[in-house]
């Protein structure tokens, strides 16, 4: 790096202990000797660094669905589902729906499931089996509705890529309505109406919404669907649906999906927020209490605590404990589901740190690939996305993990994780309709597929040419992006309240990464599985805990445990509330550390 170079990253830092250089995200909010030169307030800087125009700070400041939320008829289809959903409603046929068995496919069955109940209409649902059916919906599984009489399915976060499985459904009589988000290809399965923003033929209106996870179109689907009705006087002798009250679940599956929360996502998540904190929701609250929070959650624990509970059902478990515990009216049976999905978020825990184990002892054979694919038997494909995510941040690259069958076929079942910049889903396409896997789909930063064993090595080869330039131009951009520095008595309760007063924070949205220093190390240890704690003091008296997740055994954990003791150091991280001890403290969840000297 060129001395000029150099001068221009934050405190000279060219090269962290996680081996990035420090910048600025947008602008330069430096507090470490007080406030002077500071144009805008932390919140405005916040907002602007993220790339809201200045004129447009107050709508981002406070973000409402009034101000966000599209007319649903912008989307292709969207009228014409409304229309069959409100005829199903009006004439009482009998409706089924069709989810995945994620966070995103059960809150967004939820969702439509209670719309229908407050629209006087009852719904049945069906979640597949992750082992035994796979992902989206099967043809003999539609067939089978079908018979059982329903006239009308609609399918949510899935249904997208499922040709052959809607053209059966199509000759068994049933009408289908795709509601997704995934990556479509040019020529769209048969259905009475497909409505994804990221279909190749939405206008620009309707793309420019399409980070929403499934749930975010299930809801703009209930709202066209009640306008609908109510254009027709069906609201005449009726109260109508509360559909502010279900962004509780909006914001579950948007964040447990990890859609980007810019524009219309961060308006529902802000609005679902406070939905959640009134625990109006029986399941939700049954939920919140089997995490053991003892506030409203955040946005934080959506991804974190809440989400994984859900997930476990279909990971490990039974895939249609999700929707039971989101639908259900029984506070008992509430109870009871949400301790059960805790449990089993347990067992998902221990199966994933052994395959994560065994796929880890694979890298060293792929250090030159763009793109890790690891592959294996005997892994439970309930876990394979935890671990891809867990390498590709441990890599910074792509990651594939496929866990390939037993049986006589030996097919694998795979999904990976990006990182940005880099499109896997439509890779996954693109190498589906090379001939490469026998099914796959997905959106930029996720994917699933379904691959032979005798092309897994031609997959990988064929991926890491594709997207070889594409890692490479993200990781170049090897930036540890900072939006503020002060001294160490400047991290407290005050500064963390108004640094989440810009929240929520998530994918697109990145949550304050803030510097703080110099600092020396008082006391470092492990603490839990494989966590770096330490306690550190600066030179204006400042005290404060900082924690380094899952580091023990990284370069950046070894020097901060041993290395560091008695050096000068910056610390990088998101600052937090410790609401253990007898008052609130702040603290710092570490992503990088640098030496000052």
């Amino acid at each position: 790096m060129t001395m000029e170079s150099r001068s221009a990253c934050v405190f000279g830092i060219d090269r962290s202990l996680s081996g990035k250089a420090w910048q600025w995200r947008g602008g330069n909010m430096d507090l470490s000797d007080g406030p002077a030169g500071l144009e805008d307030d932390i919140v405005t800087q916040l907002l602007l660094s993220r790339g809201v125009p200045r004129a447009d700070l107050e709508r981002h400041r406070n973000p409402s669905l009034r101000a966000f939320l599209p007319d649903p008829s912008v989307f292709q289809d969207m009228d014409v589902a409304a229309e069959r959903i409100a005829q199903a409603v009006l004439t009482g046929e009998s409706v089924t729906v069709y989810g995945d068995y994620d966070v995103d496919g059960a809150t967004s069955a939820a969702l439509l499931i209670l719309l229908l109940r407050q629209l006087g209409h009852d719904a049945r649902y069906y979640i597949p089996d992750r082992l035994l059916e796979g992902y989206g919906p099967s043809g003999e599984a539609l067939v089978r509705i079908a018979g059982e009489g329903s006239s009308l399915v609609v399918t949510v976060d899935c249904g997208a890529m499922a040709h052959e499985a809607l053209e059966m459904a199509h000759q068994a009589g049933v009408d289908v309505i795709v509601v997704d988000h995934h990556k479509c290809s040019p020529q769209l399965p048969r259905a009475v109406a497909l409505v994804n923003p990221n279909r190749l033929d939405e206008d620009a209106l309707g793309a420019a919404h399409g980070h929403l996870a499934a749930v975010g179109v299930a809801f703009l689907l209930a709202v066209a669907t009640v306008r609908t009705l109510r254009l027709r006087g069906y609201f005449e002798t009726r109260r109508e649906p509360d559909l502010f009250g279900l962004l509780d679940l909006v914001a579950l599956g948007t964040v447990a999906d990890v859609a980007a929360l810019h524009g219309l996502n961060r308006a529902l998540v802000a609005q679902g927020l406070k939905v959640m904190a009134k625990r109006d929701n029986i399941g939700m609250s049954a939920l919140i209490d089997a995490s053991r929070l003892g506030r409203a959650p955040t946005c934080s624990d959506l991804g974190f605590a809440l989400g994984p509970r859900i997930n476990a059902g279909g990971r490990v478990g039974e895939s249609t404990l999700g929707v039971r515990l989101l639908t259900t009216t029984d506070a008992d049976e509430a109870q009871t589901i949400a301790a059960q999905l805790s449990r089993l978020n347990d067992e998902r825990r221990a199966i994933e740190q052994e395959v994560q184990q065994v796929a880890e002892s694979q890298l060293d054979r792929q250090h030159n690939r763009s793109v890790i694919v690891v592959a294996g038997e005997g892994w439970h494909p309930g876990v394979i996305g935890i671990v891809a995510g867990r390498i590709k941040e441990k890599t910074g690259k792509p990651t594939l993990v496929i866990a390939m069958s037993a049986d006589e076929a030996g097919n694998g079942k795979g999904s990976g994780r990006s990182i940005a910049g880099v499109d896997l889903g439509a890779a996954i396409i693109a190498a589906r309709e090379a001939g490469l896997l026998i099914a796959g789909g997905g959106h930029a930063m996720a994917a699933g597929l379904t691959v032979a064993p005798d092309k897994l090595d031609a997959l990988s080869q064929w991926l890491d040419e594709r997207l070889a330039a594409d890692v490479a131009q993200s990781s170049a951009g090897r930036h540890m992006l900072l939006d503020l520095a002060l001294s160490p008595g400047g991290l407290n309760p005050a500064l963390v309240e108004t640094l989440e007063s810009a929240g929520p924070y998530g994918m697109g949205w990145p949550g304050p990464r803030i510097a703080v220093g110099p600092v020396r190390i008082v006391k470092a240890d492990i603490v839990g599985a494989d966590h770096v704690r330490l306690i550190v003091t600066g030179p204006d008296g400042g005290r404060f805990k900082a924690m380094a997740f899952r580091s023990g055994e990284t370069e950046m954990g070894q020097a901060l445990l041993h290395a560091a003791q008695g050096r000068r150091l910056w610390l990088a991280g998101r600052a937090r509330i410790d609401d253990w001890g007898s008052r609130p403290a702040a603290e710092l969840h570490l992503d990088d550390a640098a030496f000052c000297d």
